[in-house]
């Protein structure tokens, strides 16, 4: 296995002191292996822990609250509904397009985005994604399972409502494990795979 040094990017320190100072070059850490495509970011170092300990997370603490879960029960019967409004769209394409959105705009918020629209702690949190921070990194905890049992109830329940017509249980399955499912393993964790012109850095700037 080798390692490449990614460019340094920079963040922006709390307010405060010289304003000289006020970025200093934030590294992207990931552990490459010689193919450069797949990488996986290293853990935090001390200072990072610190800063992530300094205040709570808000961009990921909110998956415990009251009513974080039916949140997604909600958004689900309001894509149902939606669909269920386009005229000329059967009931089995109205729950395969529910199944799908839900899958792909999941995927956007926990998977794809990395950092916090927060800048609290000092860029912490800039090389990990939502699902990531979500529990500390903690895995198997009541919310993450959660969220992973949501896309293969989906699935069931569109899959069931489309009669088990083969080409969309075969649409059905393949965006739900490979898009829902296989990002939350542990197997994945942490884990990037860069594809050229598509795939951005680790960390937002």
């Amino acid at each position: 296995m080798t390692e490449t040094a990614s460019p340094p990017t920079l963040k922006r320190m709390p307010s405060g002191g010289n304003p000289n100072n006020n970025l200093e070059p934030v590294k992207d850490r990931r552990r490459r292996r010689s193919s450069s495509i797949i990488s996986h970011v290293e853990p935090e170092t001390l200072e990072e822990e610190n800063d992530q300990q300094m205040l709570p997370n808000m961009n990921a603490s909110w998956v415990d609250q009251r009513g974080a879960w039916a949140v997604h029960v909600v958004i689900i019967m309001l894509l149902k509904g939606f669909f269920n409004l386009l005229p000329g769209l059967t009931n089995e394409w109205s729950w395969t397009l529910t199944n799908t959105t839900y899958v792909i705009g999941s995927y956007v918020m926990f998977h794809l985005i990395k950092g916090t629209p927060f800048d609290f702690n000092g860029g912490a949190y800039d090389n990990l994604t939502m699902w990531e921070q979500i529990n500390d990194g903690m895995l198997y905890t009541p919310s993450r399972k959660f969220l992973i049992l949501v896309p293969i109830v989906l699935f069931l329940v569109s899959t069931h409502y489309s009669r088990y017509d083969l080409q969309l249980f075969i649409l059905n399955f393949s965006l739900t494990t490979f898009v829902a499912v296989v990002p939350k393993l542990p197997l994945t964790h942490r884990l990037r795979i860069t594809i050229p012109f598509l795939t951005g850095p680790a960390q937002i700037k």
